[in-house]
């Protein structure tokens, strides 16, 4: 065993500086090493290097992408305040150092000196890899099982009871009012946004696990058709219909929306949906909903969007696209309303709702570190750790105004320019 040079740098001291030179900004946060040894600021939060692989990640992958292997992997883990740690580390998490700018003689000195050369590391299973045409059927089937069918107890544990995986909508914060109660005051919303009446057909796009469905059955006694490309929502959503007694009203359905064949509805909601779609087939997607939904019929579609254009974004493979949403794409509202207009709707109304998001987002964290054992317990280490990095961080995007939410209304006019909307937005807004 090599006997330490007292005059050479700890273990730490070495991490920090290589980690600098490989993210190109010096770090914010604290380091301990797999040796015990401790760099960086003394007041600043502390970030555990648990195994040498973690930063043969970092040789291979420069980015956000090599940092968040490391972290689901659990070689790296945080000690203190995520979200403190995460605002931090935020000008370095995307941006990667181009293979040009390093200085490779230190690279590689360096990480020769700290064991760190060697083959590239198998990512964590958590990691997703779809095949097929992008946004083909069968593709999309792929990344909507990846995300959602992790079990449905774990996401009960995130979600609470309302099993609603959408931003909520925060209207008090009187004690004892909750995030179930935020959740079911925006199922309301859209309730009223879409004029719901006893007899009215609605189609609820990604119906998720069936809250929306059951809301607008028994609040405003429509007939529900919902369809998710998810085996296991579908299966919670169906128990729910019939607990709730309300199977003669509502049907849940496992089908893409491009398969729908079912007539003309009063109205339809897409919520949480559209980020799946894709820019490309988007404008399909607006004119197949344009084509089920009757003359004077209403559309809300619930969208979260891009607030900030990167003139060159990262060539590589994102967080989010290899561990939560596989092919998800965000576009800016003002595309949305376009795509939707183009389809031939008439927009009416678009409400922002991103501080609303960040809000939600943090009481999911808060369920799921409350009760981290069963999470562990009902998935992975691995994928708890994906959903406390992916929640934590959108929290973050959402209040620093780099991604909204919206909810865009729409209305199919009548062929004489009629659309039956109400003159005020004090109707659906109370």
């Amino acid at each position: 065993m090599r006997t330490l040079n007292r005059a050479e740098p700890a273990t730490a001291t070495r991490l920090k500086t290589l980690l600098e030179t490989l993210l190109h900004t010096p770090l914010p946060v604290r380091l301990r090493a797999w040796d015990g040894s401790e760099a960086g600021p003394a007041d600043a939060p502390l970030v555990i290097v648990r195994h040498r692989r973690a930063l043969r990640r970092l040789v291979w992958q420069p980015d956000q992408l090599g940092l968040a292997r490391a972290y689901v992997a659990g070689e790296i883990d945080v000690q203190g305040d995520l979200y403190d740690v995460l605002s931090r580390l935020a000008p370095l998490l995307w941006r990667a150092a181009e293979p040009t700018e390093l200085p490779l003689r230190t690279v590689m000195g360096e990480a020769l000196r700290l064991g760190l050369i060697g083959s590239r590391p198998k990512p964590p299973p958590e990691e997703m890899a779809v095949t097929g045409t992008r946004h083909s059927r069968g593709r999309d089937r792929q990344a909507i099982s990846h995300h959602y069918d992790v079990g449905n107890d774990f996401y009960r544990l995130v979600l609470g009871e309302s099993m609603v995986y959408s931003c909520a909508y925060w209207t008090g914060d009187t004690p004892g009012y909750d995030l179930a109660d935020a959740q079911r005051d925006k199922l309301d919303l859209i309730c009223r946004k879409l004029g719901l009446q006893p007899g009215m057909r609605l189609l609820d796009v990604g119906c998720g696990w069936g809250s929306l469905a059951v809301h607008a059955a028994r609040e405003y006694g429509v007939q529900v058709l919902g369809i998710t490309l998810s085996v296991e929502q579908a299966d919670h959503a169906r128990k729910q219909v019939a607990a709730a007694g309300l199977a003669h009203q509502v049907e849940i359905r496992v089908q893409d929306y491009r398969d729908l064949d079912d007539g003309a509805f009063d109205a339809i909601s897409s919520v949480g949906m559209a980020e799946h779609v894709g820019t490309g087939p988007y404008q399909e997607y607006a004119t197949i909903l344009h084509h089920h939904l009757k003359p004077g019929g209403r559309l809300l579609n619930h969208q979260i969007a891009a607030l900030r254009h990167d003139p060159s974004p990262s060539p590589g493979r994102s967080f989010i696209d290899a561990y939560v949403f596989p092919d998800g794409e965000l576009v800016s509202i003002g595309t949305t309303v376009s795509l939707l207009e183009k389809a031939g709707f008439e927009v009416r109304d678009v409400q922002a709702l991103r501080e609303h998001y960040g809000r939600t987002l943090r009481a999911w964290v808060a369920n799921l570190e409350s009760d981290w054992s069963t999470a562990v317990r009902l998935t992975s280490p691995g994928r708890a750790r994906v959903w406390r990095l992916y929640m934590a961080a959108s929290a973050l995007a959402f209040e620093l105004a780099q991604i909204g939410v919206n909810q865009v209304l729409a209305v199919k006019p009548h062929r004489d320019g009629t659309s039956t909307m109400p003159p005020t937005r004090r109707d659906y807004l109370a």
